[in-house]
């Protein structure tokens, strides 16, 4: 007997968050999703912390994709890279990039659960050395109500397109709230800095 694989594209199920338009700032409801996140601080350009904990998501991401393909019969694209971003002062965070704090997170799938993500994480250190490993953990996060935008272009010159989604929270009577929010689209390794996209997403809250 054959089993059919079934097959989910969690970008399609879930477009207005993983694919917005890149021609106007949107307003969004975002639902409770689940994801593996890791913290950390320092320059990601520079940082080894940085590159571990990427590293380690992946690593994780791809085995977890992999299990539930063999043991359930569904199979998905591994989801973007996302990473919140602030620093204890805000007021320096575009001057020292060494104040950053972050926190680097893939979202999950339903058919992931706090056991499988544990015996996952067994599997990996058997197979290789991933410094972040241990630090990685599995929670929901519900963002809410927050403005975004799909940014084309190179992660260096996102600051005016953030500043403008500022100004609209705050022209449609509302504050900034949470933590700023990427979602990386592209590998940079692979397309010109030009062309990459990235979401930018402000968690806001009205007056």
């Amino acid at each position: 007997m054959v089993t059919l694989l079934e097959k989910i594209d969690l970008k399609k199920e879930l477009k207005d968050f993983y694919n917005p338009s890149s021609k106007e700032i949107a307003i969004v409801e975002v639902p409770k999703m689940n994801f593996l996140m890791i913290d950390g601080s320092g320059d990601p350009n520079t940082s080894q912390e940085y590159k571990d904990a990427i590293e380690a998501l992946f690593s994780l991401s791809y085995t977890l994709k992999f299990m539930i393909k063999k043991t359930k019969d569904v199979d998905y694209a591994v989801m973007p890279l996302e990473g919140l971003w602030w620093a204890d002062d805000m007021s320096k965070f575009s001057e020292d990039k060494n104040a950053w704090k972050w926190t680097s997170m893939t979202m999950q799938p339903e058919q992931v659960t706090k056991d499988l993500v544990a015996k996952a994480i067994e599997e990996l250190k058997k197979k290789k050395k991933l410094p972040a490993l241990s630090k990685i953990r599995f929670e929901s996060f519900h963002e809410g109500k927050s403005a975004q935008i799909m940014y084309i272009g190179p992660f260096s010159d996102e600051g005016p397109t953030i500043q403008k989604i500022h100004e609209f929270i705050r022209k449609n009577e509302g504050t900034l709230t949470g933590k700023h929010h990427e979602i990386y689209l592209s590998d940079p390794r692979r397309i010109a800095p030009e062309k990459m996209k990235t979401i930018l997403r402000q968690p806001m809250k009205n007056k």
